[in-house]
């Protein structure tokens, strides 16, 4: 059998089993569109994509992928960086799939709605929701992976906000979590590991005045910056949550960009954000009364789409004087000005989501550091991965174990083997009853020397 006869065999069932403009081809005028990702490096492309609109057409996609013997992967907003969205002979594309509809303090969101569509959707009904820091975003991947957000400290992790879902498994049964609780626990962290999610229903909380924004210190004060800022983070009440974001700036050069975002009683916000400005001495601000909707397009303005990557991810305890002067050390050497390293704040909420809620590994309050190595089309990729690379290796040694898994590689065994925590043993189980022939490939997992056997 040649290597085309499984892929010309998918093609027949699929033509079959689902509408002629569900399925696309290389050449095909769409074709473009469904392999498109918001990282520019990712080159691989697939043999088909197919873009259902239903369930049953998932579950027809995926029941004819396993009897072609063709590998599957999952694309939902594009957003994943590190191409496993484009992995496998046979793309499912949820881009159909994005419709949003909201029912009291829930939203129920197609597999492939994006944040910026549940935002949207929600703001009518005065409601936020459990977000990272872009709208673009597949809010399926987002979730199951984690979801670290402004919004952590009052709403918790996106994964928190998971309240059931409509999955369909690799043998092609289109099931639901309120019948499998185990399911629900393994999503909420575990990735896309267990099949693709077709709806979920996320909980919304209600907007009581969002204050946020940018604030962008100069270099020159990076270390009183960032002292400050540990000293801020280590007593900062549940409605502040913080990112910062060691960057350059047109205009500005090197500086540190603070964010803060406010969502606890509107009464304390005045205060809290009075103790970021003093951080240090702003050169801008545009810190004040905000929607989510205004604010999460302010950050998608500030990553824009196409540019190249390779992101590195450390968590740590606390922004000691070391890890600090680690941090700042390794800025000054970046590459090139999309080279950045980036705190996220993970506190209030967060920690308190019950130990065996959800499959996400590190509940202690700590700081995830985001180490992103963003470099334009026509730029030399070495300098920028090998910075990454070093930046990681040193924060090791002062590092707690594991990552956010949402940003580590298949091959970061050290990394990967205490991303869950104590979950590893429970997810590796999970992962052999739900899907043991390893269809889908998304975060990655432990490996089977988990289950000790």
């Amino acid at each position: 059998m040649t290597s085309a006869q499984p892929i010309d065999e998918l093609a027949r069932r699929l033509g079959e089993r689902l509408k002629a403009d569900r399925l696309f081809r290389p050449g095909d005028p769409s074709y473009a569109e469904t392999t498109t990702l918001w990282n520019g490096a990712v080159t691989s492309r697939p043999a088909l994509v197919v873009r259902p609109h239903t369930g049953a057409e998932v579950a027809a996609a995926v029941t004819s992928a396993r009897e072609s013997g063709v590998g599957v992967s999952v694309r939902g907003g594009g957003h994943d960086w590190a191409g496993r969205a484009l992995r496998g002979g046979l793309v499912i594309d949820l881009a159909g799939m994005r419709d949003v509809r909201v029912e009291g303090d829930m939203a129920v969101v197609g597999g492939g709605g994006r944040a910026g569509d549940v935002i949207a959707a929600a703001a009518p009904h005065a409601m936020n929701v459990a977000v990272g820091t872009a709208g673009a975003v597949g809010m399926a991947g987002l979730s199951l992976g984690g979801g670290y957000g402004p919004l952590l400290g009052t709403a918790g992790l996106a994964a928190d906000n998971l309240l059931g879902a409509d999955v369909v498994l690799a043998d092609g049964r289109l099931v639901s979590t309120e019948d499998d609780p185990e399911l629900l626990w393994a999503l909420r962290g575990g990735g896309g590991n267990f099949g693709v999610v077709t709806s979920m229903r996320v909980r919304l909380h209600p907007d009581r005045g969002l204050v946020g924004g940018m604030a962008v210190f100069a270099w020159k004060e990076a270390s009183t910056v960032l002292s400050r800022f540990a000293e801020l983070i280590a007593d900062a009440p549940d409605g502040l949550t913080l990112l910062l974001e060691m960057t350059v700036a047109p205009g500005i050069g090197p500086c540190l960009v603070v964010v803060p975002v406010w969502s606890g009683d509107p009464r304390q916000a005045d205060a809290a954000i009075a103790k970021v400005m003093s951080l240090g001495t702003p050169i801008t601000t545009s810190v004040g009364a905000t929607t989510q909707k205004d604010l999460w397009g302010q950050f998608d303005q500030s990553v824009p789409q196409g540019m190249h990557w390779d992101l590195r991810t450390r968590n740590v305890a606390e922004l000691s004087t070391g890890v600090i002067d680690l941090l700042t050390g390794w800025a000054d050497t970046r590459p090139g000005p999309g080279a950045g390293i980036g705190l996220r704040q993970f506190h209030g909420a967060a920690t308190r989501a019950g130990a065996d809620d959800s499959a996400f590994g590190l509940r202690a309050s700590h700081v995830a550091v985001e180490i992103s190595a963003g470099r334009l089309p026509d730029e030399e990729s070495a300098a920028y991965t090998g910075w990454a690379d070093d930046v990681s290796n040193a924060l090791a040694a002062v590092s707690l174990p594991g990552g956010y898994p949402n940003f580590l590689l298949s091959d970061q065994k050290e990394q990967i083997a205490h991303a869950y925590g104590a979950h590893s043993e429970r997810l590796a189980k999970a992962k052999e009853f739900y899907d043991p022939a390893h269809i889908f490939t998304a975060t990655p997992l432990p490996g089977r020397d988990a289950l000790n056997i």
